[in-house]
């Protein structure tokens, strides 16, 4: 592809996304669901007027999700996060993004491959792929209307800790098993586990270091412009050097970068304004998070809908299966070792609210075209996140008027 066809590939991307973005708030629904019919249009526009296929068989999308896609919308999730809340709540967090992702990642791959019967076709490394995919959760529109409706600090805080450390957790789960799958080679669990802690503790260890030289060149730098750019090239830079240096987490260095930075721009006492910074990051997540969504629609074909409906229902109905064993099974019985519990109403909100939304798609579009099950796997991707748009996201208010609206003084600001 010539560059000046990734420029006006990706100039395409972005205004539509600003399209689908004011269309959604005309209409009152999560921004993310006219992206994807917007991006079906284009696609059936390109085929019928330039007989352009943009499936997924056609094109691959790989490198675009993963290396420009991925570092920014996880370090933007880093760096905004609150880290007093998140440091007081960050026992439970922990739980539910590396124990829940384990939980979610195995009972999914098992009620997959048992739903599906057809170890042939559809072997237990596919299976697992699918299930550690599927683990990443993405609650951008729930914790929107957690805002929005003056929902507990905490419930806020609960929902996007889980989903910054369980989306590296799951991301590296997905790496290795993905790994091992194309090698075709049978790996123990002690094995796994091993090559995990190695993935994951090396990737968070690359992310403190750029993170600490990055927090220096933000005292050395005067000036907003000097600052985007500091955190831009750790943003990047982190991921990249994880990925291709070191070969460990790229997504696991990107959180952690993005942690370190939030830190220092965050200390009350620092002689820095992240104004710049949060709105540089603000429209690269924003164009990131978009531009996935929309090739979701580009590439999601009828014969997607209609030869794998059954397979999406049972991911759907594996994936709701595994939240709730998490969230109203697991996590009771951690609450005796809590200093403050998670309460029963929290709990159900939770378990609704473990929506799947960019990075699930970003880990199935980023699978390589030469796996048999490959769309298989796809097809599941966006059924869960369809189930999400249409489906999880539209109840989520009522659900939260119910259960936690108005009944607690620790409110969002």
């Amino acid at each position: 592809m010539s560059i000046e066809l990734i420029v006006a590939f990706a100039v395409t991307l972005f205004a539509l996304a600003l399209v689908s973005d004011r269309l959604g708030r005309l209409f009152r629904v999560p921004h993310t669901l006219p992206l994807v019919l917007v991006g079906v249009l284009l696609s059936w526009a390109l085929d019928a007027g330039l007989g352009v296929d943009v499936g997924l068989g056609e094109v691959g999308f790989h490198d675009l999700v993963f290396y420009v896609f991925l570092p920014v919308l996880v370090f933007d999730a880093a760096f905004h996060i609150r880290l007093r809340t998140l440091r007081d709540n960050l026992p439970a967090i922990l739980f539910l993004a590396l124990v829940g992702v384990g939980i979610t990642a195995l009972v999914s791959a098992a009620l997959i491959y048992l739903g599906i019967g057809d170890p042939g076709g559809f072997p237990w490394a596919a299976a697992l792929i699918t299930g550690a995919l599927l683990a990443a959760t993405d609650p951008v529109a729930v914790i929107d209307q957690l805002k929005a409706m003056g929902a507990p600090a905490r419930l806020t805080i609960l929902l996007e800790g889980e989903s910054l450390f369980n989306d590296a957790s799951a991301i590296v789960v997905f790496g290795i098993v993905l790994a091992y799958a194309t090698r075709s080679a049978d790996v123990g669990a002690a094995l796994a586990l091993a090559d995990f802690l190695m993935v994951f503790c090396g990737g968070a260890a690359t992310g403190v270091a750029v993170g600490l030289v990055g927090a220096g060149a933000l005292r050395l730098f005067d000036g907003g412009i000097s600052h985007a750019l500091i955190v831009l090239t750790a943003a990047y830079g982190s991921f990249l050097l994880a990925e291709g240096a070191l070969c460990v987490s790229g997504v696991m260095a990107a959180l952690l970068a993005g942690l370190v930075l939030a830190r220092t721009v965050q200390r009350e006492d620092a002689p820095i304004v992240g104004t710049e910074i949060s709105f540089l990051l603000g429209v690269l997540a924003f164009a990131a998070n978009g531009s996935v969504f929309l090739l979701v629609g580009m590439t999601l074909s009828p014969a997607m809908l209609s030869e794998r409906w059954q397979a999406m229902l049972i991911a759907i109905g594996a994936v709701l299966t595994a939240r709730a064993l998490v969230v109203l099974v697991a996590l009771p019985a951690l609450n005796p070792l809590l200093a403050s519990p998670v309460p029963g109403p929290y709990r159900q909100v939770l378990a609704w609210g473990g929506l799947r939304g960019a990075v699930t798609l970003a880990l199935a579009l980023s699978l390589p075209a030469s796996l048999d099950y490959a769309w298989t796997v796809q097809a599941m991707a966006y059924g869960v996140v369809l189930f999400t748009l249409f489906v999880q996201a539209p109840l989520m208010p009522g659900l939260i008027r119910r259960h936690v609206a108005g009944r607690d003084t620790d409110r969002t600001q």
